[in-house]
């Protein structure tokens, strides 16, 4: 995507992201987490996102930052994404928002940047109980997964 992206620190197994959202309601730490998913099968792997809680040493996943930088976070979420396949090439990423809006704003992202993200994963939506191919004119996806090609 070109779109601005925030500078990411990684951990050394590349499953561990975290950077900083800057704007109006200041500097807030954002975590992105690749867990594996071994109920699933081999290389399976859940994208984690929220907002660190320093009180608590928590991630806050239903945290709602408001910082006017939403496309800039969510480019960057997308870059630890495409970081992680580099290591972990044949995994298979699971996104559900937190909130049925979180998933619809995935789902409008993935719509939004279709053409430039189906070239490098195949891209499945989760609705009716069973797994399709990403269609950009359906809604109500409830998850998605993506492949490398």
């Amino acid at each position: 995507m070109n779109i601005e992206k925030y500078p990411v620190a990684t951990d050394k197994e590349f499953r561990g992201y975290e950077f900083y959202s800057e704007g109006p309601n200041g500097r807030i730490k954002k975590v992105v987490h690749y867990t594996e998913l071994k109920q699933f099968g081999e290389n399976y792997f859940n994208l984690g996102f929220g907002d660190w809680n320093e009180i608590t040493n928590e991630v806050n996943y239903l945290a709602v930052s408001n910082n006017d930088d939403r496309e800039k976070i969510l480019a960057t979420v997308a870059a630890t994404m495409l970081e992680f396949i580099k290591y972990y090439p044949d995994a298979i990423v699971m996104l559900i928002g937190s909130t049925p809006s979180r998933t619809r704003l995935y789902q409008i992202a993935i719509r939004e940047n279709f053409e430039e993200i189906s070239e490098q994963f195949e891209i499945q939506g989760f609705r009716n109980g069973a797994w399709e191919v990403f269609n950009q004119n359906h809604d109500k996806y409830k998850a998605f997964s993506a492949r490398t090609r």
